[in-house]
């Protein structure tokens, strides 16, 4: 009798070392701001306490851009998944400081997420910054943006709703571009790249990149 085959990840668990400060907010705050994985579609009307256009963030590092634009755009719900404790942990301490009422947290593979807990033609935009790249070519199956995932996203896309990546490694620019353009159910808003919007501010990582000549491709698809 053969095991049932293992998903592949587009993430490796290295936990790393979580501070004091980040353990602490994950204590206080996951019981307020987080969401458990299960497999039902979420309510977000009850879950933010309000009718409100939501936004989903995958991967979201150490939460800084989401509480930026989070803290930007009030009126907007945002619901950030990511795997990794020290990230989870420093983007609640960050809404506890900045006292962000519009985001919730989900620490749970996205794949699984979007699959499971979000429903068809729910979300006004969906913005996935600087996924892993996985350069090497043997590790290309690992990277989140496939068509199979990318096709999921754009159904539970509202009319009118956008998907956003970014990323800073430009083969895998190429790559998505190509996978967003065979997409059906989207529609590239500009020729080919997009001008970073506004609203995506600049990780202090992306500027350190920008001063050594590195590029960063912003790609924004919209749901007609």
């Amino acid at each position: 009798m053969t095991s049932p085959q293992r998903p592949i990840r587009s993430y490796v668990l290295r936990q790393g070392r979580i501070s004091n400060a980040q353990q602490r907010a994950r204590d206080e705050l996951l019981p307020i701001y987080a969401i458990a994985y299960s497999a039902d579609p979420l309510d977000f009307d009850a879950v933010f306490g309000r009718n409100a256009s939501t936004i989903l963030e995958i991967g979201f590092g150490m939460g800084e851009t989401t509480a930026r634009i989070a803290a930007l755009l009030p009126e907007t719900n945002f619901l950030a998944i990511d795997v990794h404790s020290p990230g989870v942990g420093s983007l609640l301490k960050q809404i506890d400081e900045q006292q962000l009422k519009n985001v919730r947290i989900i620490q749970h593979d996205a794949v699984e997420v979007v699959r499971d807990m979000i429903p068809a033609a729910s979300l006004h935009a969906i913005h996935v910054f600087f996924p892993d790249p996985w350069p090497k070519k043997r590790h290309h199956k690992r990277r989140l943006l496939q068509v199979d995932f990318v096709s999921e996203l754009a159904t539970r896309l509202e009319p009118g709703g956008y998907l956003h990546i970014a990323t800073d490694w430009q083969e895998y620019a190429e790559h998505i571009l190509q996978v967003l353009s065979a997409e059906p159910l989207l529609t590239n808003t500009a020729e080919s790249y997009s001008a970073r919007p506004e609203y995506r501010p600049r990780t202090k990582f992306e500027e350190r990149g920008l001063k050594l000549g590195h590029d960063v491709w912003d790609a924004i698809f919209r749901r007609p």
